[in-house]
């Protein structure tokens, strides 16, 4: 058990160091970097592909798009105009820092000013792996319960935005707000909580000005070549 332990930690050590070489990479650049994750089923590849849309006439975002198989949501983000760079990451549930500098180097980052990380779905094992993000982003459907906070604590207590999904399936569901909200506020009081629907865009206009706004707040600190 002992020798477990070390083992985990010098991973999340070396992790540590990449994440924080990719943070000053982004910082230079004057990025603003959204590091999403929820389960899968959540509607996370619709929410951002449509995000993506509506922050087009303002802000030019680039997405790097996780899976363990396949690149069917990176061929779906790319409806949004946006350029995107797939990584397969096999057996591996989650994305780690070293990865994501691998793809970021194959983003085209010309006027780029939003890089999307949308992570594995996964509630687990994404929440100990810093990417060198600024904000991290969890998603969660009205479709999930409402005690999903509750029994994947580590994922919501390092949340900045919990993004609430398809609120248009909330009658139908029976989505007691009143109890989510509860167990968020028990989990992650630090977090800000949007409800949107990607499909009627609810709230969608909200969360975009909530990120136009981030992004004015980071600026280059040194000049892009």
């Amino acid at each position: 058990m002992r020798r477990t332990v070390e083992v985990r930690q010098s991973i999340l050590a070396k992790n540590d160091r990449l994440a924080e070489r990719n943070r000053g990479f982004f910082e230079a650049r004057g990025l603003l970097v959204l590091n999403v994750l929820s389960a899968p089923g959540s509607g996370k590849t619709t929410f951002l592909r449509e995000s993506v849309r509506l922050l087009a006439p303002k802000l030019k975002a680039g997405i790097i798009v996780g899976d363990l198989a396949t690149d069917n949501d990176a061929r779906r983000l790319r409806e949004s105009g946006a350029p995107v760079v797939q990584i397969t990451t096999g057996t591996v549930c989650h994305l780690e820092a070293e990865m994501v500098a691998r793809a970021f180097r194959q983003l085209d980052l010309t006027g780029l000013e939003l890089l999307i990380i949308e992570n594995v779905g996964n509630l687990v094992c994404p929440a100990s792996y810093d990417l060198g993000e600024d904000l991290r982003v969890v998603l969660l459907s009205v479709t999930e319960g409402e005690d999903k906070p509750l029994k994947y604590p580590p994922m919501f207590q390092a949340a900045h935005m919990v993004i609430i999904s398809k609120m248009d399936l909330a009658q139908a569901c029976s989505y007691d707000r009143k109890a989510l909200r509860s167990n968020l506020r028990r989990v992650a009081p630090q977090a800000q909580v949007f409800e949107v629907s990607a499909k009627t865009g609810q709230g969608m206009d909200g969360w975009c000005e909530f990120l136009l706004k981030q992004r004015r707040e980071h600026q280059p600190r040194t000049p892009q070549r």
